[in-house]
């Protein structure tokens, strides 16, 4: 139903999902006021050095950046035109870092999995007569859903260039909310056939 995941065993696919969750939550908490840049750079490089420990597995899900550097470009260009250059770089590599952080997580840890360690943390809707499996599952897909959609918009770069010769063209964000209505339509048929939120694994 969701692909791009890099299939295990390996080291990281073995870290307890709650842990690289909180790795996650953490290491974005602490970059977000960081603008040296040469520590944003060293956190760059070293989230593409856990991707290349999962061998050309991992490396080639370093083809995130491509769909994703235009829009860095784009970011990189309005610091340009407004003289903070600098801060501009900062930016691109912090959220680099933190996309590819995100990344990492969703590629390694299966959707079940993410989805066990999210629940916990909606329990106290059961308080006011809510369920916790909707808004665990929301989150859930939150989160394998990015990865997914990145990889998409790739294709249709690739597709873009391949027939203009240019790199990107913002004419492509029509076809890419329209691959991911199919896909959120493909999800919905897929969980009703399930049961819905129901036919989930945690029970209320």
């Amino acid at each position: 139903m969701i692909a791009a995941q890099i299939p295990g065993p390996s080291w990281l696919h073995s870290l307890p999902t709650r842990f690289k969750l909180l790795v996650l939550l953490v290491s974005g908490a602490v970059l977000f006021p960081v603008d040296d840049i040469l520590i944003l750079a060293t956190c760059v490089g070293l989230v593409i050095g856990l991707y290349a420990s999962l061998g050309s597995k991992g490396l080639v899900q370093l083809r995130l950046l491509r769909p994703f550097g235009f829009m860095m470009v784009f970011i990189l260009g309005l610091h340009a035109i407004s003289g903070t250059v600098e801060t501009g770089v900062s930016v691109v590599l912090r959220l680099t870092a933190m996309v590819l952080m995100a990344n990492l997580v969703s590629v390694t840890t299966r959707m079940d999995d993410m989805l066990d360690a999210v629940y916990p943390i909606f329990l106290p809707l059961k308080w006011i007569g809510g369920s916790p499996r909707k808004p665990a599952l929301a989150v859930t897909l939150v989160i394998r859903f990015a990865p997914v959609l990145l990889n998409v918009y790739g294709c249709l770069q690739d597709a873009f260039r391949a027939r203009t010769g240019r790199h990107s063209s913002w004419r492509l964000i029509a076809p890419l909310a329209l691959q991911a209505l199919k896909m959120s339509e493909n999800v919905a048929e897929a969980l009703t056939a399930r049961g819905g939120s129901k036919g989930l694994s945690n029970n209320d």
